[in-house]
């Protein structure tokens, strides 16, 4: 078969209709362009507070950020399919989190206003918060694995600390990052990346989004 005939890879946007912060829906709409571009079929579907998830569901899964009100209702749906996350993330799914779908990966987060939210506890991470201050502002960050630059925006309170086996998507360059002290951006665990660059991150880093694609073919040449 060609490309074009084969299985179509299959997208989750998780809570795509609760968590669209800052345009990041363009993360999607950047990986469908160069899926095109390759010749490659995909459909996409939103899997939120009424859909279950399984493990095998999705091809690529998008985790996008969110306003503290809509974060705290996906916390309290997320427990229902942390197992299937969790499975699909140990067996090598790619996925990619922005701002508040990061901070819900890790074990818990702090509100501006300092309620605490509890994660998924999936990867080893935890943010606190700022008082009365942002992180806001344009970000370039180096990644070692690729040996290439992001560019991005920032624009969050939280103040993210990651934890081994985790690595960082990035180090800091100009910008702020996790935290403001350590000099991470993002977060990178076996298929997973994680990032609180909106922009969005993949429009304006393609490179990245080839990246995933990438990922993904080899993981469904894999489990072929």
């Amino acid at each position: 078969m060609t490309q074009s005939q084969e299985a179509p890879i299959r997208i989750g946007h998780l809570y795509g209709n609760l968590l669209n912060t800052y345009g990041d829906n363009g993360n999607l709409l950047m990986l469908q362009y160069l899926l095109k571009k390759r010749g490659l079929n995909y459909q996409t579907e939103v899997n939120s507070l009424e859909e279950t998830l399984s493990k095998d569901q999705y091809d690529f899964i998008l985790f996008g950020g969110g306003q503290d009100f809509e974060q705290s209702v996906v916390a309290k749906n997320l427990p229902s399919k942390a197992l299937a996350l969790k499975e699909y993330i140990e067996s090598d799914g790619v996925l990619l989190a922005i701002c508040g779908g990061f901070q819900l990966l890790g074990d818990y987060y702090i509100t501006a206003a300092g309620q605490k939210i509890q994660g998924a506890s999936l990867l080893n991470h935890y943010t606190e918060r700022q008082d009365n201050h942002r992180f806001i502002g344009d970000i370039t960050i180096h990644n070692d694995e690729f040996n290439e630059d992001y560019v991005g925006y920032e624009n969050h309170n939280g103040m993210t600390f990651i934890k081994e086996p985790v690595k960082s998507l990035g180090k800091v360059i100009s910008g702020n990052g996790n935290n403001g002290q350590d000099g991470t951006e993002g977060a990178r665990y076996k298929n997973v990346f994680c990032s609180y660059f909106h922009g969005p991150l993949l429009v304006r880093n393609p490179h990245l989004a080839d990246h995933l694609i990438d990922l993904v073919l080899k993981r469904r040449q894999e489990q072929a």
